[in-house]
């Protein structure tokens, strides 16, 4: 949960915020109406806040006083101001603010909200930048910083790849062209042949004076290019909107690979990824671990309790899942209670101690929900080896899971070759 601090004193666009706002459940906004209760807020949540959406004008404020307040406080602001005199524009930009919006309609409204979700957004999102000149990297670096975006930098193309192999929650490469070692198109290639437009973007940057430096980046996979010098605004400009960009394809892959319930990766994708995998093992001639689980009687859950207690029950499963298995697990829902997790590079008796660990966590475990206190037991099916593929080796986590159930449920079952 992020917190906001929002100061207005107009009541109609107070409660126009607070009604956007209701569409941000991660947002947690705190209001205040003058300079005097910003201060009191201020002095009551000194855990501080990630954003402020600030009126320029307040009655016991009518200088922006309360920007240079919020400043002081390391809070990055986005201005709201009833005027869109060209001064008085002037006199804002001059302010350490990220943005500003003239409270004009309820789309001026909109715009300001989703520019503070930005700035929100930008704590979880990691941007590489990557120049052999120290100043232009040290000018991005702080425009980004100032958005809250965390920022790794390199000095040339070949550290860029070391670093991107280190860190596979970067989002974003801004990358210079003229570099020694490993020149900005030659590391746009290299990035290209690991990953896609839509999951890791780059912004080329360059003070070339070649006239298809852009149309070589362009044709190369970059996804954007600024020409050197450029502005704080720009900069920031292009990376909000390359960012909002890959969080639209990211969106519209979770619709396709993702359940709706769980939000666990859906069978679909579990068949594509886990093939990949399989064939990478079998190359290597390296043992897999294929589970597949369920709930205990899930049937009675339903009965008693009915079909929302039911969805409860099976999201707490990749909840307790989630909470036991490495970043790399496979783990996807198959279809109504049954899970099914593909593991690399572990051994046959971490494996048993992983997943008997799984099925302790569930049998003491206790949800509360819909005024009741449940708890269930789950049993699962393991195959380990390299079968002849993955599909056999799913056939044969079943019938372990099918043994699980026959010898008195809530317990693990492992075949093995």
């Amino acid at each position: 949960m992020k917190k906001l601090l929002i100061v207005e004193d107009n009541q109609i666009i107070l409660k126009t915020l607070n009604d956007e706002l209701k569409n941000y459940p991660n947002i947690e906004p705190l209001f205040a109406k003058s300079y005097k209760e910003t201060m009191r807020i201020l002095r009551e949540n000194r855990d501080g806040f990630h954003a402020a959406l600030l009126d320029l004008n307040l009655p016991d404020a009518p200088d922006g006083e309360v920007v240079l307040l919020a400043n002081s406080h390391h809070i990055p602001v986005v201005v709201l101001t009833a005027s869109s005199d060209s001064k008085i524009k002037e006199s804002i930009l001059k302010k350490d603010i990220i943005d500003y919006v003239v409270k004009s309609d309820k789309a001026s409204i909109k715009y300001a909200i989703n520019a503070v979700s930005r700035i929100l957004k930008n704590y979880d999102a990691t941007v590489l930048v990557v120049d052999d000149s120290i100043v232009y990297r040290k000018t991005i670096a702080d425009s980004l910083k100032k958005v809250h975006l965390n920022v790794l930098e390199a000095k040339d193309g070949q550290e860029a790849l070391e670093i991107l192999e280190a860190n596979k929650q970067i989002s974003l490469v801004i990358t210079d062209y003229e570099m020694p070692r490993l020149n900005g198109l030659e590391l746009t290639f290299k990035i290209r042949e690991e990953s896609k437009k839509d999951q890791l973007g780059i912004i080329a940057t360059s003070s070339a004076s070649e006239t298809d430096v852009i149309t070589k980046f362009l044709r190369l996979g970059a996804n954007d290019f600024i020409n050197k010098p450029f502005s704080h605004i720009e900069i920031i400009t292009r990376v909000n909107s390359n960012l909002e960009l890959l969080e639209l394809f990211s969106g519209i892959r979770d619709l396709a690979n993702k359940d709706f319930l769980t939000g666990a990766y859906n069978r679909r994708y579990f068949f594509d990824a886990g093939t990949a995998i399989y064939e990478k093992a079998k190359r290597k001639k390296e043992p897999l671990a294929v589970a597949m689980i369920d709930i205990d009687k899930f049937k009675n859950i339903n009965d008693t309790y009915g079909h929302d207690v039911g969805d409860v029950a099976i999201k707490e499963i990749k909840k307790i899942l989630d909470a036991n298995l490495r970043a790399s697990d496979l783990m996807a829902r198959f279809g109504g209670e049954e899970f099914c997790i593909l593991l690399e590079n572990i051994t046959i008796e971490d494996t048993q101690l992983l997943f008997e660990k799984i099925r302790n966590s569930f049998e003491k475990n206790i949800i509360n929900t819909h005024d009741l206190s449940i708890s269930y037991t789950i049993s699962a099916g393991i195959y380990y080896g390299l079968a002849t593929s993955l599909q056999e080796m799913i056939r044969l986590s079943d019938e372990a899971l099918y043994d699980s159930k026959e010898n008195g449920r809530n317990r693990i079952t492992i075949k093995s070759s």
